[in-house]
C-alpha cells in the first residue's frame, strides 16, 4: 500500500494450459496480498503475435491495452513454466511487444517479480535466467528476492491454489520484495516533486 491504496500488480502466465500450475501461483498471490495489492491475472492468450510491422500508432487494440495496462500497473509478477529451457511464447510475445520501443518501453524500470514452476526437480532455473535477461535488456527493475522455482507442482498444488507453505513462503517474499521496491520508488518520486 502506498497513501492508503493498494498497490497494482499485474500477474502474467507462460501457461495457457487449463490447470496451469503458473495461473494457480499467481491466483494463490492474488489472495495473499489481497487488500495491499490489487494484483490482475493477465489473459495473454488474444495477443497477437510481435511484428514489427505493427509498432507505434500500427498496434493492434489488444496490444495498446496491454501496454497502456502495464504502463498503470505499479509492478509486474511474472510466472512461467520451462519450454525447451527458456520462457514461453506466450510470455516472450508479451515481453517483446511490451519493450517498443527499446529503452523507453512501459518495462523500463517497471519493477517485477519473476518465478518458475515445474513439474520435475530441476526444471524452471533456465526459464528465469532467460526472463532475467530478457527484462534486464529492458531496463526492468527486477526484485531481488530467492530464486523461486516451484518444482513438483503436481504435489504443491491442490484445487487449484498452491498450498505448500515453503513454497508459498518463496513466492509470497518475492512479492513482498516487489512491493518494497515499488514503495522505495514512489516514495523518491513523491520527494522530487
Amino acid at each position: 500500500m502506498f497513501n492508503g491504496k493498494p498497490f497494482r500488480l499485474i500477474g502474467m502466465s507462460g501457461s495457457l494450459r487449463t490447470g496451469s500450475y503458473s495461473n494457480a501461483v499467481l491466483a494463490t498471490l492474488r489472495e495473499k496480498f489481497a487488500g495491499r495489492a490489487d494484483l490482475e491475472l493477465y489473459d495473454l492468450a488474444p495477443i497477437p503475435l510481435y511484428n514489427q510491422d505493427f509498432e507505434g500508432d500500427k498496434r493492434p487494440p489488444l496490444v495498446k491495452k496491454l501496454l497502456a495496462d502495464i504502463a498503470d500497473a505499479d509492478g509486474l509478477v511474472l510466472c512461467a513454466p520451462e519450454f525447451n529451457h527458456s520462457i514461453p511464447g506466450v510470455l516472450k510475445n508479451a515481453i517483446d511487444w511490451a519493450s517498443r520501443p527499446a529503452f523507453q518501453s512501459v518495462l523500463a524500470y517497471k519493477p517485477v517479480a519473476i518465478m518458475a514452476t515445474s513439474r520435475g526437480p530441476l526444471g524452471g532455473a533456465r526459464c528465469l535466467e532467460h526472463m532475467r535477461t530478457a527484462l534486464d535488456s529492458c531496463l526492468s527493475r527486477i526484485a531481488l528476492a530467492r530464486e523461486v522455482i516451484i518444482t513438483a507442482c503436481e504435489t504443491k498444488i491442490t484445487d487449484g491454489r498452491l498450498v505448500d507453505e515453503t513454497s508459498l513462503g518463496f513466492a509470497c517474499g518475492a512479492v513482498e520484495a516487489l512491493l518494497k521496491e515499488i514503495a522505495l520508488w514512489q516514495a523518491a518520486e513523491t520527494k522530487q516533486a
